[in-house]
């Protein structure tokens, strides 16, 4: 039983090898792109017409670390199997297989959270625009 338990996680050692490439390559686009272009979205314009061509912006972004997410999220779950495991030799990997777990996660939640953030501000300045437009007309039918 020993051997075979050993067996399986020097398996499991060359399977997160190759399931690593992914996550390295997740990673890099998290840290080198995904990141500075979350925080581009931090200070939205102040006209709607400006934030609507960040929302447009945002979008395209999105659909594209979205698949990242995506892509991340399949490799984790192709490495499911290592919660069952403890001995030292795989410890390691445990580690930094929770390091890109925590990066993914944290990733995917705070381009959720701009994601609805920019669709609420959008909807809170088209509502502010019609309402304003509707102030303009009833002042200019007042003054006829």
């Amino acid at each position: 039983m020993l051997s075979n338990k050993r067996i399986q996680e020097l398996e499991l050692v060359m399977e997160f090898e190759k399931v690593e490439e992914r996550f390295k390559e997740v990673s890099s686009w998290i840290e080198n792109v995904g990141r500075k272009r979350l925080k581009e979205t931090i200070n939205l314009d102040d006209s709607l017409e400006m934030l609507l061509q960040a929302q447009k912006q945002f979008r395209e972004f999105d659909l594209i670390a979205s698949e990242y997410c995506r892509r991340g999220q399949e490799a984790l779950k192709k490495m499911d199997r290592w919660e069952d495991f403890s001995s030292v030799d795989v410890h390691s990997y445990r580690i930094k297989l929770q390091t890109y777990k925590d990066q993914l996660e944290e990733f995917c939640t705070h381009l959720d959270e701009n994601r609805h953030r920019i669709c609420e501000t959008v909807r809170l300045y088209e509502f502010f625009d019609k309402v304003r437009q509707d102030i303009c007309g009833t002042e200019e039918g007042v003054k006829s």
